[in-house]
């Protein structure tokens, strides 16, 4: 009776321990752990032809025997130390050239579990298993790293004398104009206006983006373009002069009948003379060169699934028919040098032959022709090389669409292949970082890309769960807001087939310019634009909803990426109305004092930036997980529910011990957000914390 009166107040090795000595074994499943960081992998990322230490974890006392089966082979693993929770267990592999493939067998009397991506299970499936690639290395600096991303045209014009005039060229159809309100909101079909927002806007906010604690940009695409969102590249050599610098005007812009760019002389004097572009280009340099004196990265854009039909290989709009500095266009003449990279469907169309393929379609959109022009692909495997190499020395690139470069997955496959090996070779440190929906494993193997921006494994999910809303708030699913199992079992899934070191640098966002602003994403309210709005985006939102998920985003593995704006309350439905400017004069103060003091608490938190997770607790509407590292110590606890909870969390299974107490660093809730609110004692291993309604909260020690 009395051992039965304290059991609960035993730790949970005690508990293992009196289960053995009655001859009753039992396993705890919770105790078992092991991931890809540095704690349990060593090196984390090994070397081809190396040795390395795979370290298992269980509760003290807890497992009889644990066995590694690496690559269909069992090897017995070695019960080498602990401390006051764990026994932990070793084994020395050897590292090949090949993929290795493992997991993990637990037994303690007639009991065994498997561990495996999933965690503990019963049932193997070996679709779960680790993945060491040899040779895969990821930045470090990305670890962790907190990102910002802009889309220039709309963030700041620091020059007014590179605006695009009203006029000054047409584009699908219409005449492009300059925005004079910068407060205007973006029209349903916006790609034609311009704000003015350009590079020296950028270098004059630096300082407001190094107080915020951003340690990265990442550049929507900056080369010449006609549209806004620039992801239509004429001319992937120089930065757009209406975003740099323009020392060479003049021209004429078109008169209001006339919507025919060879006679757009003011547009093509901007976009072709050289003066203009090599200014441009020093411009971009100089950003760069600020940025790094600040501590801050910076990424860039690569559009190279398909160009633009202004793009001077193709050259529809026939503005560089006319210049002796660049050669025919594949669009003007069949002799012209370009025309394998384009594939035309009519051969005798020339002059201006506009039977060329568009990607999904699009005339706009030229699809790029890989297969059959050697001379294209080493041409944008020298744009890869370029922009990350002296004078420029920007830190990598963001690829868009990547999975529908080429016209086949074979070739696919080969380009970004030797796209790794000139980037890494022209700057080791620079990360290739994909656009992907769905499974993206077979690009992750460590010759590809380094990773992806994270949709699965993160905006989605945290979507669901916090707004029951689709990222595009195109619909609404009660059935996966609160729902905790769906959440924790869809980041299992997706974070396993991305791999332990693309996680760790994973684009982790809530907003981007493709997808409606998750603040207004907490309206629970489906619509676009063109059909409630741009008014109802802001309307019935929830700050403090959008402050549960800056929390999680802040703490969850990966590299937490801003879309600019959102800190400072920007709303907006999906493409174009989430491309609104910055609110310069009138930003919601509290969510940027907010953010400054998560992402503080974010980077002086080690187990924040590149520490062990593990999921704790859920219930309806409820979540708490945890990142640990042996030096530091982290808890997330989240509730969307319009009540407060009372909830007692495990945080044992994080090592940390009995008599420790966490460091409230930060609570937010329906009044805003509170720092350095408090301690909890672990008592039983737990952690009893009374969470205020749509409050999110990170305990912090060690």
């Amino acid at each position: 009776m009395e051992i039965k009166k304290n059991f609960d107040n035993l730790q949970p090795y005690e508990k293992t321990w009196l289960y053995l000595s009655n001859m009753r074994p039992v396993l705890n499943s919770r105790g078992l752990f092991h991931d890809t960081t540095e704690q349990y992998l060593e090196p984390c990322e090994p070397e081809k032809n190396s040795d390395v230490i795979i370290k298992f974890r269980a509760l003290r006392f807890n497992a009889e025997a644990v066995e590694l089966i690496i690559n269909g082979d069992l090897q017995h693993m070695t019960k080498s130390f602990h401390d006051n929770i764990f026994d932990y267990y070793t084994a020395a592999v050897h590292v090949g050239e090949e993929p290795l493939s493992y997991y993990f067998q637990v037994k303690s009397g007639k009991t065994v579990i498997f561990y495996t991506q999933l965690g503990a299970v019963t049932d193997l499936n070996q679709y779960y298993n680790f993945v060491i690639y040899p040779g895969f290395k990821t930045p470090e600096w990305m670890r962790g790293a907190v990102i910002y991303q802009i889309y220039t045209d709309r963030f700041f014009n620091g020059d007014s004398s590179n605006d695009v005039t009203d006029r000054e060229y047409t584009y699908i159809g219409e005449h492009v104009n300059h925005v004079t309100n910068w407060d205007k909101y973006p029209a349903a079909m916006g790609v034609r206006e311009f704000y003015g927002g350009d590079l020296q806007g950028v270098i004059e906010k630096l300082d407001y983006l190094k107080d915020l604690g951003i340690q990265c940009i990442y550049f929507n695409p900056l080369f010449v373009s006609p549209s806004n969102h620039k992801y239509d590249i004429q001319d992937y050599d120089y930065i757009d002069p209406h975003i740099g610098k323009i020392v060479d005007d003049g021209g004429e812009a078109l008169p209001e009948d006339v919507h025919d760019n060879t006679q757009a002389s003011k547009y093509i004097k901007r976009v072709t003379s050289l003066a203009n572009l090599e200014a441009s280009n020093a411009l971009f340099a100089t950003l760069v060169q600020e940025a790094h004196s600040r501590g801050i990265r910076v990424i860039i854009d690569g559009v190279f699934n398909h160009c633009g039909s202004f793009n001077k290989w193709l050259d529809r709009e026939r503005i560089y028919e006319g210049s002796s500095d660049f050669e025919k266009g594949a669009y003007v003449s069949a002799d012209s040098p370009y025309r394998d990279f384009f594939q035309f469907n009519d051969p005798n169309q020339w002059p201006y032959n506009g039977s060329y393929n568009g990607w999904w379609g699009h005339d706009t959109l030229p699809k790029l022709n890989y297969e059959d022009s050697g001379k294209l692909e080493e041409y944008i495997l020298n744009i890869g090389r370029k922009w990350v190499s002296p004078p420029y020395n920007a830190d990598g690139w963001r690829l868009d669409v990547a999975a529908d470069l080429g016209f086949s997955e074979e070739y696919n496959h080969k380009f970004w292949k030797k796209f790794r090996l000139a980037v890494k070779e022209a700057n080791p440190d620079a990360v290739i970082l994909a656009e992907h929906y769905g499974d993206s494993n077979s690009w992750l193997h460590g010759d590809e890309w380094d990773t992806v921006m994270n949709y699965d494994a993160f905006m989605e999910p945290i979507t669901w769960f916090l707004t029951g809303m689709e990222k595009h708030s195109d619909s609404y699913d009660g059935n996966k807001v609160g729902n905790p199992s769906y959440f924790f079992d869809a980041m299992r899934h997706h974070m396993s087939r991305l791999g332990g070191s693309p996680v760790r640098i994973s684009m982790n966002e809530l907003s981007n310019h493709d997808h409606s602003r998750f603040l207004t994403r907490t309206n629970r309210t489906v619509g676009r634009t063109e059909t409630r709005g741009p008014k109802a985006a802001e309307e019935n939102i929830n700050k403090a909803v959008f402050m549960e998920a800056v929390v999680v985003q802040m703490s969850w593995p990966g590299a937490p990426t801003l879309y600019y704006g959102d800190e400072a309350g920007v709303c907006g439905w999906t493409a174009p109305d989430n491309r609104r400017t910055y609110p310069w004069g009138h930003e919601d103060m509290q969510l940027i004092d907010f953010h400054r003091c998560i992402i503080k608490i974010h980077r002086e938190t080690p187990a924040l930036v590149n520490g062990s997770y593990k999921s704790l607790y859920g219930d309806y509407n409820v979540i708490a997980f945890g990142r640990f590292r042996r030096d530091s110590k982290a808890v997330t606890l989240i509730n969307n529910n319009n009540s407060e909870r009372t909830v007692e969390i495990d945080v044992w299974e994080c090592g940390i011990d009995d008599g420790v107490f966490m460091h409230q660093a930060i609570c937010t809730g329906e009044n805003g957000f509170f720092v350095d609110c408090g301690s909890y004692q672990v008592k039983s291993g737990k952690i009893k914390i009374v969470l205020p309604a749509l409050s999110g909260t990170i305990l912090v020690c060690g």
